[in-house]
């Protein structure tokens, strides 16, 4: 049962962010994780996708040995930035649909500002 109370709280927490954002109009850095992957994805402020990371790339896949750890959110940060960087979007929000800023969601947010994403 407390399974349930904790990712309703989570939902509840991600609604509250994304009416801001829909009101700012932001280009947002999304971010998604789950016990086995890491996903982020830049999305605009009329909902496309414009750039996209995860662990599930061969590209990342190769150069981590887990995919659910703090080691391989670093790598999809860097990634995330480095190609988002390069189609001319620094500036974002950052959305982290409800997680708690601590751990893996923590460790993206510090890598992509360290590759050029600034929020």
């Amino acid at each position: 049962m407390n399974f349930f109370k904790k990712k309703n709280a989570r939902i509840r927490r991600s609604i509250k962010f994304r009416k801001n954002f829909k009101r700012l109009k932001n280009i947002r850095l999304v971010v998604h994780r789950s016990s086995r992957n890491i996903y982020a994805q830049i999305i605009s402020s009329d909902n496309f996708v414009l750039v996209s990371a995860s662990t599930l790339e061969k590209k990342i896949k190769n150069k981590i040995s887990y995919p659910g750890n703090k080691k391989s959110a670093k790598c999809v940060g860097k990634y995330i930035a480095t190609r988002s960087v390069k189609k001319g979007f620094s500036k974002v929000s950052f959305d982290r649909s409800g997680f708690k800023y601590h751990g893996r969601i923590r460790e993206l947010a510090n890598s992509a500002r360290k590759y050029g994403l600034k929020f």
